[in-house]
């Protein structure tokens, strides 16, 4: 008997003891659950800036976004900024494609696939920003050449129109913006050259992602191809293009990122680049994505990341997604 009630004794003692190293185990766990991940992705004219710089003003601006709402950023937050601004610069002086404003005379097949799609991108523009064809007309002039994507002067144009009467970007940062568009979106090699930069800062942790201009076109390019099992609880776009037919169909057929649970797009409706809200008219996705047109862009140009990320809504969204106080 008295050796039946020992190994009882010990029995439960093993339990006891496994189940107090358990309890140790997850706590432990507890404890070292890893910090909360946040991916900045930045747009285009980034080239030869110091990427630790940039980093610091975008966290400076979402701290002052934070503040407006009573909001602050978790001390232990782990934040990636993926720098590609002298890679694309590299990319666009090996592909060698002209401004519209540097070209002359008609080109070969490629300088006329950039007319086509930057006339594409400056008739949205121009349509989504009110400016008429009369005022288009008014800068095209007595020119007697046939209006056409690939009359380089009548993209001029509609460029000058939209740099005089849409309220934003200027004729040249139009210009280079849709060829660094048109770079990233139509040539593989680029794309994959860009993506390849900013996939590298993601891992299967869990991670808010915030994309700007052109670098919330490629955050989506590698949210909707990469193959690992990213986790994404919250994707949030600002002063984003994808709602420009021209850029949009370059993504056909179109898809919500498998990874992301929800996508919070914020734009001030005065970003030529951002005017298209990403809804079933302009970007056609399962589920909805969630649109916030009362952004207002204190920058110059209404596109600038500072007048983004110090809007409260904004760091609202962002903050929360990452368990801040």
């Amino acid at each position: 008997m008295t050796s039946t009630r020992k190994r009882i004794d010990r029995r439960e003692l093993m339990r006891l003891a496994s189940a107090a190293i358990a309890s140790l185990s997850t706590i432990a766990a507890a404890d070292a659950a890893p910090a909360p991940r946040l991916v900045l992705v930045h747009g285009r004219s980034q080239q030869g800036l110091d990427p630790a710089a940039l980093k610091v003003e975008w966290m400076n601006t979402l701290q002052k976004g934070a503040q407006a709402i009573g909001k602050v950023i978790p001390a232990d937050l782990d934040v990636a900024f993926p720098y590609y601004g002298d890679m694309l610069e590299q990319l666009s002086r090996e592909f060698d494609i002209p401004l519209t404003s540097d070209i002359h005379t008609r080109g070969g097949p490629v300088q006329d696939e950039f007319l086509a799609f930057q006339a594409q991108v400056a008739e949205s523009i121009r349509e989504s920003a009110g400016v008429t064809d009369a005022q288009v007309d008014t800068e095209y002039g007595t020119n007697p050449k046939p209006r056409g994507p690939l009359n380089w002067e009548w993209v001029q144009a509609i460029l000058r129109a939209v740099d005089k009467h849409g309220g934003g970007m200027s004729q040249s940062a139009l210009e280079i913006f849709t060829r660094d568009v048109f770079l990233y979106t139509t040539r593989a090699g680029v794309r994959d050259e860009i993506d390849r930069i900013v996939a590298a800062t993601l891992t299967e942790q869990p991670t808010m992602v915030v994309g700007h201009s052109l670098g919330s076109v490629v955050a989506y390019s590698v949210l909707v191809t990469d193959r690992r099992a990213l986790r994404v609880p919250l994707y949030v776009t600002v002063g984003c293009p994808l709602g420009i037919r021209a850029i949009r169909d370059q993504f056909r057929p179109l898809q919500f990122p498998v990874p992301v649970k929800s996508w919070y797009n914020a734009f001030d409706t005065r970003d030529v680049v951002a005017l298209n809200p990403l809804d079933r008219s302009n970007f056609p996705v399962n589920p909805d994505i969630v649109n916030y047109s009362s952004v207002k862009n204190q920058t110059d140009n209404r596109h600038g990341i500072v007048g983004y990320l110090n809007d409260g809504e904004v760091a609202k969204q962002i903050l929360t997604a990452l368990g801040a106080a």
